[in-house]
């Protein structure tokens, strides 16, 4: 059984650059996607960057190519989430969400096992 867990959210200024951090239980770690998502208040949930199995390929939602950066380490069962340039407009609670599959996805639907959520709050 896969258990997900998120953290490392909090409060920043725009401008400002934060890692959140996701760590997942079970041995198959590494023969699933892993994607991160944030939801706004009374919005639904968005799509931010997903990683393929084996780290080789990632994909970007277009509010945040070249500002985040999602990377893997599959011997530590981790998967940061690097935010640099952070904008009021990013502010959300972010999940980390695995895929029972390697192959890398937008959708949230295509994830089965997800974190708690972090809150990420940046200031104007």
């Amino acid at each position: 059984q896969v258990h997900v867990a998120d953290s490392g959210g909090r409060l920043v200024q725009a401008g400002d650059s934060l890692t959140l951090s996701c760590i997942v239980s079970g041995r198959t770690f590494s023969s699933r996607a892993m994607g991160w998502f944030r939801q706004a208040p009374g919005k639904e949930v968005e799509f931010v960057a997903s990683i393929n199995g084996i780290g080789s390929s990632t994909a970007y939602s277009e509010f945040v190519k070249g500002r985040f950066t999602i990377s893997r380490d599959n011997a530590k069962n981790t998967v940061p989430l690097q935010m640099m340039s952070l904008k009021p407009e990013d502010t959300a609670v972010y999940y980390c969400a695995a895929r029972r599959w390697p192959d890398l996805s937008r959708l949230p639907g295509d994830f089965r096992t997800w974190g708690q959520g972090t809150q990420v709050t940046v200031s104007s």
